[in-house]
């Protein structure tokens, strides 16, 4: 079973999306929340494996509060999951950055929206396809082109190949096709690579490599 809180100020996306996981095998809500404090106070209390949650609220907005909850011990087992409007949200890059596991565009359908809450919850991060291009775009408008870091000295060649990879928003699948390698090792260069950048899911490899110099513009092209 995997449980599930909600925060959205508009209270009938919040009872629209109750009713779709209510009425779907495998997952309970337990909690809504219409601004960011209620969002903190949910996690804290019911512990949900997967929170969705709205950028846009009032007082405490959305980013601030993934801020607060991924450097609370208390929401350790939470995942974030942003929904937003992405075309006219300048701020999904920093909710990566303050540790969401993903995002996903508010008119995404509900099939895809649960195999997304699935995904996250089973530990993995949620880049929608669509919206990644978008995210690597804003990279591109905004991110300096940093030089290599020093905390990336310990990665071997292979492993920054699939840091670009990943960064470039392909799949397993994809990077193994690319890179000429198994499947199963891909993973275990995204699971090392995770455990050696201190990262706590594919989103944060996606964002360290922008930061530290490892993906340039040219890697999503």
């Amino acid at each position: 079973m995997i449980t599930v809180g909600i925060a959205d100020d508009e209270a009938l996306v919040r009872s629209g999306l109750a009713v779709l996981l209510r009425h779907e095998p495998g997952f309970e809500v337990v909690g809504e929340a219409a601004d960011g404090l209620a969002a903190l106070a949910l996690v804290r209390e019911r512990h949900p494996d997967v929170l969705l949650m709205d950028i846009r609220m009032p007082g405490i907005d959305g980013l601030e509060a993934t801020r607060r909850l991924v450097g609370d011990p208390a929401a350790a087992g939470t995942r974030i999951l942003v929904l937003t409007t992405f075309d006219h949200d300048e701020n999904v890059f920093a909710a990566l950055r303050a540790g969401a596991s993903g995002f996903l565009p508010k008119d995404t359908e509900p099939q895809r929206l649960l195999d997304a809450l699935r995904t996250v919850a089973d530990g993995e991060a949620l880049l929608a396809p669509r919206a990644t291009r978008r995210l690597i775009e804003e990279f591109r408008r905004t991110a300096p082109v940093a030089p290599p870091s020093r905390r990336l000295e310990g990665l071997t060649d292979r492993e920054l190949d699939v840091l670009r990879a990943v960064a470039a928003g392909l799949s397993n699948a994809e990077i193994s096709e690319r890179l000429v390698i198994s499947y199963a090792t891909t993973k275990t260069h995204v699971s090392r690579l995770l455990s050696k950048l201190g990262a706590r899911d594919r989103a944060q490899l996606v964002v360290i490599a922008f930061e530290h110099g490892v993906a340039r513009p040219s890697a999503a092209d």
